[in-house]
């Protein structure tokens, strides 16, 4: 009875809420479920469903894996997961496993609590994992109008979604019109993208700018090369021209994307039968910048480059990413200072996170004006990894120094090296590395040869150039591969100053105190490495 009265009272204050046009998310209660609304373009899945907290939440099927989205308020929350056609469950399993995460089975329904915001992958016998990506509750949505608020579905502007309709034109004069007041009034002006999905081409963001996806809203590439303008040219064996969907002004301050939303390279229309490789964002020559909340999805080209910039925040992001696409990195931080990556999951064929320095001109940015910068200070924590290749990396370029780069709280679900530093092009030095509370749950894939826990490599192209001062603690290592860890630098290029702590090996309760207990065998050119319980 206190339970039903508790729910009735909590509708009762939404509904006054909204009547006071008071933002919903204002009001969200512990353990409150916002199921994300679901476009039709993605098909629902043929092998579970879901409730959170009791409420139904949509899965939708993607090559490789399904998905579910959604918020939660405060607290912990109950998931049941049901496989769709009633069979008895065999066998589960939940990631990340460092949470020990225990569920209860009963007949076709796993049934486990969890704290509400965390990024989950779950299996069921044989199924395809389902990947549960929990935000928080958003505090901070805005009115659909009102002063500096510019809602594209409203007139002038009149964008209309769910028609397929090249809707650009009405959606850049939103943003445009947002940034001037935004600039006029010393704040932000806001833009308002409802539920739908918005076909759209090439979209600039200038200084003072707010850009908030609604749940249930997506802004999706064309599938027609025609639409978008060149930005440079991936030159590897794929070979495929650049374009940057969504991209800052040069010389911009003081914007943020948020929401719940969507950004869609559609990344197999991309490549056929144009081959354009679609990078979802480009902040490029930005401070202040942030990113909030926001899936990016199906990219045909690394997802996220931030380049030449500095100050910025991406914080509750989801890189779902294919298997059967390549060069689809999740976020490529490159080139910038003071960079912060929080709470993210990202899954992909290639690198969902890693760092990068570039000489002044590069193909992947063959249009960016301007000399190269140095990277300094990137912090990337409390990530869930999933991919063919490494983890969590540094490089593979190094033509400007990469200082104090930090990845920290990381679950490694599934890849081909857990911890990488692969230092291929360029001459520049990389320094002050530091690896924290990284659980590597299993290496099943190869890249280049390795497929191991651990991977600190200088190459000979483009160069060589120096790695200073590593630091790997706090590891838990439950699957070490079958290729030897290693640590090899070149002649005029050594690997010098490594310090492991705490390393965990598979099969162990107790630290390596050897390099050989940690595997670690494959050595050539370094100095000062230790190991310590």
């Amino acid at each position: 009875m206190k339970h039903l009265l508790a729910l009735g009272l909590t509708a009762l204050l939404l509904g006054v809420a909204a009547l006071l046009g008071i933002p919903r998310s204002a009001e969200a209660a512990p353990g409150a479920v916002d199921a994300y609304p679901v476009p039709s373009i993605y098909k629902a899945s043929t092998d579970y469903k879901l409730t959170v907290n009791g409420t139904s939440v949509p899965v939708t099927k993607y090559p490789g894996y399904d998905i579910a989205q959604l918020s939660v308020g405060s607290g912990t929350a109950t998931f049941a997961v049901t496989k769709v056609n009633n069979t008895a469950i065999g066998s589960y399993n939940i990631t990340p496993q460092k949470l020990g995460i225990k569920g209860s089975v009963s007949g076709s329904t796993l049934t486990f609590t969890a704290q509400s915001d965390e990024y989950l992958i779950v299996q069921l016998d044989g199924r395809p994992r389902l990947v549960i990506a929990a935000d928080p509750a958003e505090s901070n949505r805005p009115a659909t109008s009102g002063t500096g608020i510019y809602n594209v579905q409203s007139a002038p502007y009149s964008a209309q979604p769910n028609t397929g309709a090249y809707t650009t034109t009405g959606f850049q004069k939103a943003l445009n019109d947002a940034a001037a007041w935004g600039s006029a009034n010393g704040k932000q002006g806001t833009v308002y993208v409802p539920a739908g999905v918005y076909t759209l081409g090439n979209l600039y963001l200038r200084s003072n700018l707010a850009l908030y996806l609604a749940p249930g809203a997506v802004l999706r590439y064309t599938g027609e090369a025609a639409h978008y303008v060149v930005t440079g040219k991936k030159n590897s064996q794929q070979g495929r021209k650049l374009t940057w969907f969504i991209s800052t002004r040069y010389s911009t301050e003081n914007i943020k994307i948020y929401g719940r939303g969507i950004i869609d390279g559609n990344g197999q229309a991309a490549l056929a039968p144009d081959n354009l490789g679609v990078n979802l964002l480009a902040p490029i020559y930005t401070k202040n910048f942030t990113v909030d909340g926001i899936t990016f999805r199906e990219s045909s080209s690394w997802a996220v480059i931030p380049l030449r910039s500095s100050n910025m925040t991406f914080r509750n992001i989801k890189m779902f990413n294919r298997f059967d696409m390549g060069e689809n990195d999740g976020i490529d931080v490159m080139e910038s200072t003071d960079v912060t990556v929080d709470h993210a999951i990202g899954i992909g064929l290639d690198d969902p996170f890693s760092t990068k320095t570039w000489p002044d001109v590069a193909d992947i940015y063959q249009s960016v004006p301007g000399t190269a910068r140095p990277l300094e200070n990137v912090t990337f924590n409390d990530l869930v990894s999933w991919t063919y290749c490494y983890g969590v990396k540094v490089g593979q370029g190094v033509f400007q120094p990469q200082n104090k780069v930090t990845f920290q709280h990381v679950s490694v679900y599934d890849a081909a090296v857990g911890i990488g530093l692969h230092h291929k092009y360029g001459t520049a030095g990389a320094t002050n590395i530091k690896f924290d509370d990284i659980d590597i749950e299993r290496l099943t894939l190869k890249n280049d040869d390795n497929r191991t826990w651990l991977a600190l490599m200088t190459g000979n192209t483009s160069g060589v150039g120096p790695v200073t001062g590593v630091t790997i603690s706090n590891v838990k290592v439950r699957d070490a591969g079958i290729t030897p860890a290693r640590i090899n630098g070149l002649p005029g290029a050594p690997i010098t100053g490594v310090a492991l702590k705490n390393i965990v090996m598979p099969g162990s309760t107790t630290p390596a105190t050897t390099l050989d207990q940690a595997k670690i065998t494959n050595l050539s050119n370094n100095s000062n490495v230790t190991i310590a319980p």
